[in-house]
């Protein structure tokens, strides 16, 4: 299982923790019967292994890059991929080189501890860390408040109403209660600042820490020697401000980026830490999830979340799939029906046989999708990743130039203008204007029934001008209706539908099923028939040796084909509907005529995207006649059958020659090089197995609404980071002269600095809520 499933518990060592404690711990980790639990092997071959891992103490894109090229380092780290807004790493890895305590060291030793992500320790230390941030916001808010007290007299005093002792006493006091403020509050600037140092690094808290220091050794200076060369001004209240201004920000910060993550969050920790299974001595025994296999008996209570893929073999219930098939209300699931990982047990005990555990369940295959877009860097957030670093060593200089400027004039002025060019050019907001979007939309996207597997999709999408949309299974319904059966002289429809059924379950394309469908609706037991040296054509269709299972020599298999008409080597019915056929050496056998219906919404979700603008079309491997009316029925006029997937990729690589940005909405079967060649893709349909869709886009549930939603929820995104960007190159624009000039003083500059991220932050936290598509599109 991955990051996601249910982990044993991770030691949970608070950051105090010594070296020792941390090395013991991350042995464990070295065990490789553990490394299942926080990642999966890629290659059995090299023993390459992809683990995904939660970073402590990161906020910014620096402190990514710190982590990437600390990781980059160990021998035996092949790929890092760390997303600074998700707090999430990616790191692939050669079991033959290295052990993951000798990366988690790696990174623990540059100042970022980490931990198997989803793991009880992980969560209790992300509520931890806002816990200890809380309490130095409320010390350093309080300390503000009476510093500001203190200071106010100062202000407003005349000439003579206030003795020097007075105002001497009322500096100690601010001085006294600012040392909780530096000392306490301040501690994480200190520590990152301190981190980067020590590697050769320049981060975002560096000019953060460079103020604090500045301000704090001046305005010490002036109240242990108010006639000394740095000045007589103290700057307690603009210090203790700014600090508590930045310190709302970075909480309300983490508390949205917590809240936008949730979604993700949600799904990726749905699977209980243990579940009963019976023993071989018939009683129940409670054991991890990752110690099930195939077979096992496992029990399930009401309110708790089935541990992996199975079949219900005791009692009847109702359960919440909605994060996993984006059906929104309960689903029965009686005695015999198939329950999934990750869905909610929600009316009665019930008994379910485990069919499948692990990388096999849809609930692992969902969390892959949603690790990958967790930790996926849109084009806009790495260009502002390579922008923050140069960026910062600008802030230095400017700040180091408007200081000279001002010394001569007076070398306390001149100081705080530093301070203040230091803090307003953090560029924080820079670097959240992208991710913190991104990830939001996806998070809506989630709860919504859409999959994000590739946020720079959501880029694409949102300037796409074409859909294009496949018929079967898209369209239509997952699988289409036996609606009529023709077959040679001599044969029963029911022996010729025999055969199909055992050819249809060697394939999971929707005609076919039709035929599985159709046969276990009528006879309810497996055809009588095997087929062996399996040999599949995409969008083509099957063929097979096949023989009766009590057959007893082998000679007697025959070589069968169920597929298409050209495929079979048939000719096809003169019928202008969707039809299957079947050949042996000798011919023709049966054709089968297969009844599609249109999705109930396939038509508002269709003049939704034209309302939207987007030119709609329609590729279907099907005959021209049946493909063309669906379309009528869809309102699709730009309507093309009989394609082969060739046919399809050569569609889209004419549209994109034009100038037109595709999306390709498909069932993921026969769809792949079309997916993959879009510039940005649906994979629609329960049947597709997503551990194989090319998709950047994954929809759960039978809604065809998803996809306008989806478009307008990426041309809102994309508007927001334009917002965010903008936002956060005027207010440096506007913010930076004021600085240098001495127009700013340090506590509005932190006010400033604190304001505008935040401001990107609630800005992006607006995506959070699923977009809407115009009433007058679905009218």
């Amino acid at each position: 299982m991955q990051a996601s499933a249910a982990l044993a518990p991770f030691p949970s060592l608070p950051s105090s923790a010594g070296g020792d404690a941390r090395a013991d711990a991350w042995q464990l980790l070295d065990d490789p019967a553990e490394w299942a639990v926080f990642g999966r092997q890629v290659d059995a071959a090299t023993g390459r292994w992809e683990s995904h891992v939660a970073v402590e103490g990161m906020h910014c894109a620096g402190c990514a890059f710190t982590v990437e090229a600390a990781l980059a380092q160990v021998p035996g780290v092949v790929e890092v991929q760390v997303n600074a807004a998700s707090r999430r790493a990616r790191v692939v890895w050669s079991a033959a080189a290295t052990r993951p305590s000798r990366w988690f060291e790696a990174s623990a030793r540059v100042g970022y501890p980490l931990l198997p992500a989803g793991s009880r320790s992980a969560r209790e230390t992300r509520t931890r860390e806002l816990r200890m941030a809380l309490w130095r916001w409320l010390v350093a808010g309080f300390c503000m408040m009476q510093v500001m007290m203190y200071a106010y007299p100062a202000y407003v005093a005349r000439p003579g109403d206030m003795t020097a002792d007075a105002a001497q006493l009322l500096r100690w006091a601010s001085w006294v209660l600012s040392l909780p403020v530096v000392l306490f509050s301040c501690g994480p600037f200190f520590r990152s600042a301190w981190r980067d140092l020590r590697i050769g690094r320049i981060g975002m808290d560096l000019p953060v820490t460079f103020g604090v220091v500045i301000t704090f050794v001046v305005s010490t200076a002036a109240t242990f020697d108010p006639t000394g060369p740095l000045g007589h001004e103290v700057y307690f209240d603009s210090l203790t401000m700014f600090v508590f201004f930045l310190l709302t920000g970075r909480w309300l910060e983490a508390r949205l980026r917590d809240r936008t993550a949730g979604a993700l969050e949600a799904l990726m920790h749905r699977l209980p830490d243990g579940v009963e299974r019976l023993g071989a001595d018939g009683e129940w025994t409670r054991v991890a999830v990752r110690r099930l296999s195939a077979g096992d008996v496992v029990r399930v209570r009401p309110g708790e979340a089935f541990p992996a893929d199975g079949t219900v073999i005791d009692g009847d219930t109702t359960a919440d799939e909605a994060l996993l098939t984006g059906e929104s209300r309960p689903v029965p699931r009686p005695c015999g029906d198939r329950v999934l990982a990750g869905s909610h047990n929600l009316s009665a005990v019930v008994q379910v046989r485990i069919a499948s555990v692990g990388e096999g369940t849809r609930f692992a295959q969902i969390v892959r999708l949603m690790e990958n877009a967790a930790l996926d860097k849109p084009r806009l957030a790495r260009l502002a990743d390579r922008i923050a670093r140069p960026f910062l060593i600008a802030v230095l200089a400017c700040a180091f130039g408007a200081g000279a400027l001002w010394w001569s004039v007076d070398p306390g002025k001149a100081l705080m203008v530093a301070v203040a060019v230091l803090i307003v050019t953090c560029p924080c907001a820079l670097s959240l204007a992208t991710p913190a979007a991104m990830l939001a939309s996806a998070g809506a996207l989630a709860r919504g029934g859409v999959l994000t597997s590739n946020l720079q999709a959501l880029e694409a999408l949102a300037g796409v001008d074409t859909v294009v949309f496949d018929k079967t299974g898209t369209l239509t319904g997952d699988t289409p209706r036996l609606e009529r059966v023709y077959c040679r002289q001599g044969l029963r429809p029911g022996d010729a539908l025999e055969i199909g059924a055992a050819l249809g379950t060697l394939s999971l394309h929707p005609a076919a099923r039709a035929l599985v469908n159709a046969w276990q609706a009528q006879f309810r037991a497996p055809p009588a028939w095997s087929a062996t040296q399996l040999r599949e054509t995409v969008g083509q269709g099957v063929a097979a040796l096949l023989q009766r299972r009590d057959a007893v020599d082998d000679h007697d298999a025959r070589p069968v084909r169920l597929g298409s008409a050209s495929f079979c080597e048939v000719p096809p019915l003169e019928v202008d509907a969707a039809q299957i056929h079947l050949s042996d050496a000798d011919g023709w056998i049966a054709s089968f005529v297969l009844a599609e219906e249109l999705r109930p919404d396939a038509t508002q979700a269709v003049a939704a995207l034209q309302a939207q603008g987007l030119s709609v079309r329609l590729l279907s491997g099907d005959r021209e006649n049946a493909a063309r009316a669906i379309g009528a029925q869809a309102g699709i006029a730009a309507v093309q059958g009989d394609c082969a997937p060739e046919d399809k990729l050569e569609v889209l690589w004419q549209l994109q020659a034009a100038g037109r940005e595709v999306a390709m909405v498909g069932d993921g079967l026969n769809d792949g090089p079309s997916l993959a060649r879009a510039n940005a893709s649906f994979a629609f349909g329960h049947a597709v197995p997503l551990s194989r869709a090319r998709s950047d886009f994954v929809v759960l549930g039978d809604a065809l609404q998803a996809i306008p939603a989806a478009v307008a929820q990426a041309r809102r995104t994309l508007r927001v980071v334009r917002q965010n960007l903008f936002w956060a190159a005027a207010y440096n624009a506007v913010c930076v002269p004021l600085a240098v000039v001495g127009w700013l003083p340090p506590w509005l500059a932190g006010l400033g600095m604190a304001a505008s991220s935040l401001l990107v932050v609630l800005n992006a936290a607006r995506l959070a809520a699923p977009a809407k598509v115009a009433k007058a599109a679905v009218a």
